[in-house]
Order: C-alpha cells, then structure tokens, then sequence
C-alpha cells in the first residue's frame, strides 16, 4: 500500500508540476496560440475546409480600448476583479434554475474562460472540468488581473477564424482595438455566447438588444473608471446588479 500511495503521489506531482511550470511561463510570454485556435484548424482540415483562415494579432493591453475591456466584463463576469476563479454566486443561481425546469446557463468567470480556451480540449467530461478548474486555480495564484484580462482580450473568438480584439476591430471596424468605442465593443461582446451564429459585422435584432443592455451594465459599473478595480483588485467597491 505504501509503494501505491508514493507511485500516486509521483504522478499526480508529474502532471501538476509541468501545468505550474507552463502557466507560470504564460504570466511573462505572449500566447503564439491557443489550444482553442489548434483545434478548431485541426477540426478545419479534417472537414476539408480549405477557406478556414485564423486571424489573430496580439495587443498588449494599453492598446486595447478601455471600452473593450469594461464591455466584456459587463457582459461575461462582473464579479471579474473581486472573485479568485470562481463565481459560486452565479454558479448556485445556474443550479437553481435547473432545478426549476429552465436551461442549465453558463456562470464561467473570464478565469475560467482562459483557462479552456488558451490549455483545454472542447468536452464536458469530468475530468476536463477537473483540468479547468485546476489550471483556472493555477492562473488566479500567478496571474494579476490584468493579465488574466489581457489574455482574454487576445485569444477570445469573436468570428469564424477571428481571434482577439485587435483582429476583431481591424476586420468589422476597420481601425485598430485601441480606437474601438463604447457601442462598438458592446457589439462585439454581445457576441460572445456564440461568434459563429451571432455576427458583429451584420448584428441581429437580438444582438442589438444585447448592446443596449451591456451598454446600461457599462454605465452601471462605472465606465472605464471601474477597470480600476482590476488593477487593485479591492473589495470594498459597490457591485452592482446585472
């Protein structure tokens, strides 16, 4: 039993010691890629799309209008500069309305998002839930803020082969992320739940509605003022209601 339990421990500290160090690694060096961008290539080719074109250019962050940023909080995790991974609240109000009948909706943090999108495999398993909740808890402990927010600027799909708001704003906008504003990077965040069917260059009436609506949580943060928070992440600022 002895010999068990230290080959177990061996192996569990084989796969948590390179995830550390490659995460750590990602705090300093800009992402070339994404697991999600390979895989959807990968998905591409074996279809035999040969139109799939992946259109990515990273910014650092003070090129990326404050707009874009406060616009993709209001829309995916208000809760972004104060939780450390995970939204229980969010998490336990999904729950409850399962159990009322209604369809199991999303409470992924913006963490959560980096941590599939830029390491993960696209599944629902337990084990690949098990994977992002870990790396998620590995990116908040070595991570600040706003990195976490600019890897998420970079990598998120906004398009079909459309990755990163840089990218984004030079094909639908034509003009780089920085000149990006309020209305604009609403439409591109009201996007968000599914960039292949909901498309920022042509905007449905539904994505239009949700402009508006992310436009108002805007205001109701603060505006830019609130990315504040992200850079000192401090708990005392009123949050309010989505």
């Amino acid at each position: 039993m002895g010999r068990l339990l230290k080959w177990i421990v061996l192996g569990i500290l084989a796969c948590a010691v390179p995830s550390v160090m490659v995460v750590l690694a990602f705090r300093w060096i800009d992402p070339p890629t994404s697991a999600f961008m390979l895989e959807t290539r990968l998905r591409a080719m074996s279809e035999g799309d040969r139109t799939y074109r992946i259109d990515y250019e990273w910014v650092n962050l003070e090129r990326i209008s404050s707009h874009a940023a406060i616009a993709v909080i209001a829309s995916e995790d208000q809760q972004f500069p104060f939780h450390a991974g995970f939204d229980l609240n969010s998490i336990r109000e999904s729950v409850r309305a399962s159990e009322r009948g209604k369809k199991l909706r999303g409470a992924s943090t913006i963490s959560q998002q980096v941590a599939k999108n830029l390491f993960l495999w696209n599944g629902r398993s337990f084990v690949r839930k098990g994977v992002e909740a870990w790396m998620t808890v590995l990116i908040e402990l070595t991570w600040p803020k706003e990195r976490i927010l600019e890897v998420y600027l970079n990598i998120v799909e906004l398009g079909k082969g459309i990755y990163g708001m840089e990218a984004a704003a030079r094909r639908f906008y034509h003009k780089p992320a920085a000149r990006l504003t309020s209305s604009e990077a609403a439409v591109l965040a009201a996007v968000l739940p599914n960039p292949i069917r909901m498309h920022a260059d042509r905007p449905s009436a539904y994505v239009l509605e949700r402009r508006d609506w992310i436009l108002g949580q805007m205001r109701a943060l603060g505006g830019a003022s609130y990315l504040q928070a992200v850079e000192k992440e401090k708990e005392s600022r009123p949050r309010p209601h989505s």
